[in-house]
């Protein structure tokens, strides 16, 4: 039983060295290259584009988001667009009055309601497509707030590119500093965007469109088989098959394309657990076509890598569950974790590097990555599940993550405290429990390891629980 202990646990700590490595080859790409700048094309005719705003009850942010739409700088007679309206509350009420304002104006715009919100997104997508014969799509969630120019920063690379099946942009953040969880998320979506995303495009690894913020070519998606709802990442599902297909993907870090971060735990929660289930549900899809291409070795494991990116979430819950047995045991005490250690520096420097590039106040950014660092190990419970499900099920209900716009303990949106509180809260008092245990049977080294968890377990445990007080505490409004 001790060896079997002892082997699990150096197979899960293997895995998650493998992970952080893999940071590092991403930032010694991104560093290479973080000077290059892409030149714009020049276009000749612009090619037709059609604006997709898939949305589900967005009472406090479809008339701006419409707004935004409409002032895009595009030739008019080259642009429609289309609400994907699948709301069941005002939202649509909303909707109408603006968009019989906005034809007024010359804008053309269409109001698409479906009688069931079948496929969720990707049902509406795949519904607005079949509805359209534009050449590009430029695919906007309801909080997305494009610049005017944006259209014409990114359709110059696919009209002059043929094999250009998607244009990925830089996220921006509406509400960073509304309190310490959007602050954190900044930290977060920043390396993502500015490191990982950057390296993929310019080393040709495989990459995925984010969502939103994006511009395909309408033939890419129709070659790749369409949007589909068997995961609920079906962004990342259409990457993989357009690219299977030799479509290839460029990245814009230099167009930004503000968006609204959940500023809700329970929101937050929601937002992970979908990319977690989706994203591993993509995996089981993937994974065989990824390694029978005829991509390189290194593209094939990036690609892995990429697919089994909240695997880490279940291999750091199952180190903590065996590290107070082992303990007890004796058997710790010749494991090298060292090298973990070491490795586990890769992640913040993306985040340092992101901050750095971004912002002359860096460093004043940088103080809330101690709240981040506890998030992203705090969320693990919440991830974990969320992996198995996407290991054990197809598809699933598309729950979207509520905007708000306002004050969000005053919305009918938020969301009640997720009971998986409770869970979190144990799971802080077990690491707390291993800390005794370490200090007990002189582990010295293991003790920082386990007062992390504590951490944070407790910290998104008892941020989840204080969000549901609020919430009890003020009244809620449409």
């Amino acid at each position: 039983m001790i060896t079997g202990l002892m082997i699990l646990y150096l197979i899960c700590a293997l895995l998650l060295a493998v992970y952080a490595s893999s940071t590092i080859l991403f930032l010694l790409i991104f560093w290479r290259c973080r000077r290059r700048v892409l030149q714009t094309p020049a276009v000749g005719e612009w090619p037709t584009v059609v604006v997709q705003l898939p949305i589900y009850n967005e009472h406090h942010v479809v008339k701006r988001l419409l707004e935004a739409v409409a002032a895009l700088d595009y030739p008019r007679g080259r642009l429609s667009v289309q609400l994907l309206d699948d709301s069941t509350d005002d939202t649509s009420q909303i909707a109408a009055a603006c968009i019989a304002f906005l034809r007024e104006t010359g804008l053309n715009i269409h109001h698409i309601r479906r009688e069931e919100r079948t496929g969720y997104k990707a049902g509406a997508l795949a519904y607005g497509l079949s509805l359209t014969d534009a050449e590009l799509v430029l695919v906007l969630d309801a909080d997305f707030m494009p610049p005017p120019d944006f259209l014409r920063r990114t359709v110059p690379f696919l009209a002059a590119d043929p094999k250009l099946g998607m244009v990925q942009t830089r996220w921006g953040h509406l509400n960073t500093f509304a309190n310490l969880l959007t602050w954190s998320q900044t930290l977060a979506l920043d390396g993502h965007f500015v490191v990982e995303q950057t390296a993929r495009s310019r080393a040709g690894l495989l990459m995925s469109f984010n969502g939103s913020g994006g511009v395909w070519r309408t033939e890419c998606i129709r070659t790749a088989g369409g949007w589909r709802d068997l995961t609920l990442t079906e962004d990342l599902d259409l990457s993989y098959r357009a690219q299977l297909k030799g479509w290839r993907f460029l990245y814009l870090p230099d167009v930004v394309v503000p968006a609204e971060l959940p500023p809700q735990m329970a929101a937050y929660k929601q937002q992970q657990a979908r990319w977690a289930r989706g994203s591993t549900q993509t995996l089981t899809y993937m994974l065989v076509p990824v390694w029978r291409s005829r991509f390189t070795v290194i593209q094939r494991l990036m690609a892995t890598l990429h697919l089994c990116q909240y695997l880490p979430h279940p291999l750091m819950l199952i180190l903590l569950l065996l590290t107070p047995p082992m303990l007890s045991l004796r058997v710790l005490d010749d494991v090298p974790l060292g090298l973990l250690g070491v490795l586990g520096l890769a992640p913040p420097l993306v985040y340092v590097v992101s901050q750095q590039q971004l912002y002359p106040d860096w460093k004043r950014r940088l103080l809330v990555f101690p709240v981040l660092l506890a998030l992203g190990t705090g969320i693990a419970w919440n991830n974990s599940r969320a992996v198995i499900n996407g290991l054990l099920r197809r598809g699933g209900e598309f729950r979207r993550t509520p905007k708000f716009a306002i004050n969000w303990q005053k919305s009918s949106y938020a969301l009640r405290a997720d009971p998986n509180a409770w869970v979190e809260l144990a799971l802080a008092l077990y690491a707390l429990w291993g800390v005794v245990l370490a200090l007990q049977t002189r582990n010295p080294a293991v003790a920082p390891y386990l007062c992390l968890y504590v951490f944070a377990f407790g910290l998104v445990g008892t941020w989840s629980l204080r969000d549901g007080r609020q919430l009890k505490r003020k009244g809620r409004s449409p």
